[in-house]
């Protein structure tokens, strides 16, 4: 049963409504740093980190202290909109984070079934670098729960999940803040 643990990327530079791709601000580069002293001291494990700039920089520290890259997987990637202008996607985000799973379209469906689907075919414990809406996919998968957001993991917090055969297992749930779109 490899052990995951789920690392939000720590607190970026930008927002939906005014970056595709924003980096870490200087708060998150300090939270990427305690992550890396949190698991620094253990062995190391498999890294696994989403494309987007955010989570690459937070994953940082910690492959600094272990000597490795993460993989790069799009499949942990924030979930993708489909609208592409900033002011459509921050519009869209903030009508789709209160919905469900069972009411979005093909797109977003198949979106969460390949999160859960990369997740579930790590060989070994590994640490995934990835977005809110990302955990909470895996997290409902896990639960049962349908909800599109069903916690509010806080930047850097730490959802450990196991699998168990092609399944999830929730096993605790990360930090949690209050988590403003914008």
């Amino acid at each position: 049963m490899p052990k995951l643990y789920l690392v939000r990327h720590g607190e970026a530079s930008g927002t939906w409504a005014d970056s595709l791709d924003p980096g870490l601000s200087e708060l998150g580069k300090s939270q990427a740093q305690k992550v890396a002293e949190q698991f620094g001291s253990m062995e190391p494990l498999q890294l696994v980190s989403s494309p987007l700039l955010r989570c690459q920089e937070t994953s940082g520290p910690l492959a600094a202290v272990w000597g490795g890259e993460p993989t790069i997987e799009r499949a942990v990637a924030e979930v993708v909109a489909p609208h592409e202008g900033l002011d459509e996607r921050i519009a869209w985000l903030r009508e789709f984070m209160p919905g469900r799973w069972g009411d979005q379209g093909p797109d977003q469906q198949s979106w969460r079934a390949n999160v859960v689907r990369a997740l579930t075919d790590l060989p070994q414990d590994t640490v995934i670098f990835t977005h809110f809406i990302a955990i909470n996919a895996a997290v409902g998968a896990a639960t049962g729960d349908d909800r599109i957001v069903n916690f509010r993991p806080d930047n850097c917090s730490v959802t450990i999940m196991e699998t168990v055969v092609s399944e999830l297992r929730l096993v605790e749930l990360g930090v949690e803040a209050e988590t403003k779109v914008n």
